[in-house]
């Protein structure tokens, strides 16, 4: 089982870091993270030797890597991810900014469920599921009180109940 070292379970941003979670929740603020935070956050995270991303410098939000086999290339993909974390679990929200379609790293835990994660430079094997009924209920509220900005998601993803996969440790 994994042992990490959590930050502390209430992530607080400061008073400049409110504005851009305010702004990442608009509809223009996710146009511009989802073309741009991914790639941004790979780079802060190799230069900082996984200490920090650009996500995590901009909002204090925690960030894992998440790395999963290609549902139909069979190739690993890594993902930096937003997380959840629910004791030694971690919830995803597949809220894909918005969109209208669930992220292809959802698509990747559904056909292929054991997968690593990295978060504060330890990576550890994982099997994913997705959560349903009270579980979801439970993780939904715990995901916006952390941020806001999944319940605008959920109001602009035209009908798509958002999922979120749990991965347990091995």
């Amino acid at each position: 089982m994994p042992d990490f070292k959590y930050k502390p379970v209430f992530y607080r941003p400061s008073v400049w870091q409110r504005p851009i979670i305010r702004f990442s929740a608009t509809q223009a603020g996710s146009w511009l993270f989802s073309g741009t935070a991914r790639s941004a956050d790979f780079i802060v995270h190799r230069l900082s030797q996984g200490e920090c991303s650009l996500t995590t410098l901009l909002t204090n939000l925690p960030l894992v890597v998440l790395t999963s086999t290609g549902a139909r290339s069979g190739l690993q993909r890594n993902s930096p991810l937003l997380s959840i974390p629910d004791g030694n679990n971690f919830a995803l929200i597949a809220s894909n900014f918005a969109d209208s379609r669930n992220p292809a790293w959802y698509y990747n835990l559904c056909a292929h469920p054991e997968v690593t994660l990295t978060y504060q430079e330890i990576t550890c094997p994982y099997t994913a599921h997705e959560a349903k009924g009270s579980e979801r209920e439970r993780l939904w509220q715990k995901a916006v009180d952390l941020y806001a900005g999944y319940a605008a998601y959920q109001r602009r993803a035209n009908g798509r109940d958002i999922p979120i996969m749990v991965l347990v440790p091995k």
